[in-house]
């Protein structure tokens, strides 16, 4: 086991190296891409996501608060976070949110504004989810294939 302080940064790096990761949303194993933004303090890692609050994802959260986000390149490089998910209806966390993705990074960063009924950040059909860890796990495809690399995992 590692500590959080050698994986968040690791988790971080790799993850915009890696492809979109899906978050299961029913009992029917269906899922959605998403592209949370992760901050890591030096304390504590968050993934920040805007979403529709669609009464399926409610549903869901609802049941389960627990989402696991998963990232993948055709190497095989994965990144896991096993997440406690919490929503944020304020306007002050969905205006922190939507100008992070407006001002975020690539691949991850866009205007919000460009999505249908997604006219501000304090749009009814606007929500933001806060995704706090509380398992990561940096897996290089190198290790699976024998040619070295370290696995870094974190519970909290």
């Amino acid at each position: 086991m590692h500590t959080l302080a050698e994986t968040a940064p690791a988790f971080i790096e790799w993850r915009t190296k890696l492809c979109g990761p899906r978050w299961p949303v029913d009992r029917q194993a269906t899922s959605h891409i998403l592209h949370p933004i992760w901050e890591w303090d030096g304390a504590q890692i968050v993934g920040l996501w805007g979403t529709r609050p669609t009464p399926v994802k409610r549903a869901h959260l609802e049941a389960s608060p627990y989402v696991s986000v998963n990232y993948w390149t055709p190497a095989h490089d994965t990144c896991v976070a096993e997440c406690r998910a919490s929503w944020a209806f304020d306007d002050e966390t969905r205006t922190r949110v939507w100008n992070l993705f407006l001002n975020g990074p690539a691949p991850v960063g866009y205007d919000p504004a460009i999505v249908p009924g997604w006219d501000s950040p304090t749009s009814e059909s606007f929500a933001a989810l806060r995704l706090e860890p509380w398992r990561l796990r940096v897996f290089p495809g190198t290790v699976l294939l024998g040619q070295g690399g370290n696995v870094l995992t974190w519970q909290g």
